[in-house]
């Protein structure tokens, strides 16, 4: 379960992580600055086996996660998803909600529901997507106003774990969905507001849990996930004739990426975790120009996991890990050195 880094409205990054009890919460004390104040924790009754965490227009952050209880004797755990709000950096949350699953009256079948994934649309409505059962693609949506409505069957079939959502700047929604038989599902808006539809499948023999995707250009989102053959990173966008290779191939999990300046140039900066390295490593290449070659450069101290990256109050990249004791580990990159030049690394709190 990866780290969520996010820029709340006061300017401010707040990094959320999963850990025993329920999520960790670590806030910037001033936008851009060194100091970090945390963590917290937010408790959560029961154990979280999935998370994610999204923005909406506002800076209301959204976390849905996928929580399990143990069940009686003999009996199934009791398995639903979670929703939970928090309306400013550094204050405290509303209580989490349960939304239940897409098999209300089957425990059995609520077991084999998958981890969450989770976009805000341009009316600002969340939609919160799991894998079925069945192994298609079930949703449930929360109104402006908060009121949620059912869980919908959005169908599709042989879909593994680990689905990837996200809204473009103008909020047209786009879900991911990795599946078996050398395919990804994929639904999207095709303008603002518009009921979401499903796509073309994308050529994608993806890895389990290895999808993500970052807006790459104003109202373009382009898709990452591993390859299960060789393991590198695969990059696509819906004009593209075929997903592009960038290499990564000894790294684990989904990438982090984000849309930043690095020398003057609109560049897209990458992060995972990397066996070989034995820590972090991170690329950065000019933004939908995968052919330009992407260098994975080691970064970050050994035993450094599930990265995340956000752009700070003054445009400057953040990349963010976990170390092995439970810290967080914060690097900020630096503007008078060419290239992307973080500087060092710093430690906040435990966990």
């Amino acid at each position: 379960m990866a780290l969520r880094l996010l820029r709340g409205k006061d300017g401010r990054l707040t990094a959320y992580a999963p850990v025993t009890g329920g999520v960790a919460r670590w806030t910037e004390d001033r936008p851009g600055g060194a100091e970090w104040s945390g963590p917290w924790l937010i408790e959560v009754s029961g154990r979280l086996a999935g998370l994610t965490v999204v923005q909406s227009p506002e800076g209301y952050a959204h976390l849905v996660g996928l929580r399990h209880r143990p069940g009686g004797a003999g009996e199934p755990a009791r398995v639903d998803i979670v929703h939970a709000t928090q309306f400013q950096s550094g204050r405290p949350l509303t209580a989490w909600h349960s939304l239940g699953t897409p098999h209300p009256k089957d425990a059995r079948k609520a077991e084999r529901t998958g981890p969450p994934a989770a976009a805000v649309d341009s009316t600002g409505a969340l939609r919160v997507f799991v894998r079925n059962a069945g192994g298609g693609v079930s949703a449930r949506r929360q109104d402006p106003k908060g009121t949620w409505e059912r869980w919908t069957d959005w169908k599709g079939t042989h879909v593994l774990g680990g689905m990837s959502a996200a809204a473009t700047a103008d909020g047209r929604l786009e879900l991911l969905a990795p599946a078996g038989k050398g395919a990804a599902l994929r639904w999207y808006q095709p303008k603002p507001g518009a009921a979401p539809k499903r796509g073309e499948d994308v050529p994608a023999d993806a890895r389990p849990d290895s999808a993500s995707m970052v807006e790459s250009s104003p109202g373009t989102l382009t898709h990452y996930w591993r390859d299960a053959g060789s393991g590198e990173v695969m990059a696509w966008r819906p004009d593209s004739p075929a997903p592009a290779p960038l290499g990564g191939a000894t790294g684990t999990g989904p990438v982090a990426a984000v849309r930043a300046t690095v020398d003057g140039h609109d560049c897209t900066v990458l992060a995972h975790q990397d066996r070989a390295a034995g820590g972090l490593a991170v690329a950065a290449h000019p933004c939908e120009d995968e052919a330009a070659g992407v260098w994975w450069t080691p970064s970050g101290e050994q035993g450094a996991h599930t990265p995340a990256l956000a752009l700070d109050s003054q445009g400057r990249v953040v990349l963010a890990a976990l170390a092995l004791d439970g810290k967080l580990l914060v690097a900020r990159q630096k503007t008078d050195e060419r290239g992307l030049a973080l500087r060092a690394w710093t430690r906040v709190g435990s966990g």
